[in-house]
């Protein structure tokens, strides 16, 4: 999805017209998810997936109660405070508040269904994807699944039926 910049009195109105599925303030800065977009996606047929924080997955699960949570973890806390200071993007100050931050977040882990450790990018994409893919199949996600098994239903009966009369099916 598309980032769109938004000046504070601009995001506090979208804010108050519930145009974000979530949103929340992270690093000095808000940032949301608008509505529009995530069901324009899904309108389409497609899998929409988020980098959030736990806050903001909190807002998605209340309203949508059929998404899939996984919580992406680092291999280290080593390996977090590097990746962390290699953006150079923020000062000492805003590097240790990331890094409360991020202490407190590991403590929301468990309100996930799932985890990935992402110590190899391909593989950690390609967790993700096999999660994507299963939920995919999750029969409560399956539209038409319950006429198709109808109909399925109907016509072992039918088969059934032939058998007892003695039209024995002809071995492949």
């Amino acid at each position: 999805m598309d980032y769109y910049f938004l000046s504070n009195e601009e995001f506090q109105r979208r804010v108050g017209a519930g145009e974000f599925i979530e949103w929340a303030s992270y690093g000095g800065h808000r940032y949301g998810t608008l509505r529009s977009q995530v069901e324009r996606k899904l309108a389409l047929g497609k899998h929409v997936v988020l980098d959030i924080e736990v806050i903001g997955a909190r807002q998605v699960r209340q309203g949508f109660t059929n998404s899939v949570h996984v919580f992406i973890l680092p291999p280290s806390a080593g390996t977090l405070t590097r990746r962390l200071a290699g953006r150079k993007t923020e000062d000492r100050a805003a590097l240790l508040r990331r890094m409360e931050h991020a202490a407190q977040e590991l403590g929301q882990v468990f309100e996930y269904e799932y985890v990935v450790v992402n110590d190899d990018l391909p593989r950690a994409i390609a967790e993700v994807t096999a999660i994507v893919d299963a939920e995919t199949r999750r029969v409560t996600r399956c539209v038409g699944l319950a006429g198709l098994v109808e109909t399925m239903r109907r016509d072992v009966a039918a088969e059934r039926e032939r058998i007892e009369r003695g039209h024995l099916p002809v071995p492949d």
